[in-house]
């Protein structure tokens, strides 16, 4: 296994739990999958369509996303918006992940306190 083929997966496995924070701060407002997709990309957070559907599927499967179909446009679409407990699950994650960015700025810093 090459380098880049090291560096790729362990990156890879990095963003599998960022997206799912991006995803449920993002639909706090309601979007549809594409969107939602541009918008994640165009903040730098690089998440790829194969990955993105199934994940949207699994977090409205586990409540932590409602969904609806719009039918006004000659294209349906469908919705997503953050549900209750996926506020709920936003608030513990992005404190898990203040917790950890200042862990490991210290540790970049050489302040291992």
């Amino acid at each position: 296994m090459s380098a880049d083929e090291i560096t790729g997966g362990h990156q890879q496995e990095l963003r599998r739990g960022t997206a799912v924070l991006a995803c449920l701060i993002r639909l706090r407002t309601p979007d549809y999958g594409y969107a939602l997709l541009e918008s994640l990309n165009g903040l730098g957070i690089a998440v790829d369509a194969n990955t993105l559907y199934p994940l949207l599927r699994r977090l409205e499967k586990q409540g932590l996303l409602t969904s609806e179909w719009n039918t006004d446009e000659a294209r349906p679409r469908k919705f997503y918006r953050t549900s209750p407990d996926g506020e709920r699950l936003a608030g513990v994650l992005t404190a898990d992940w203040k917790l950890i960015d200042q862990a490991l700025t210290r540790l970049t810093e050489g302040d291992e306190r």
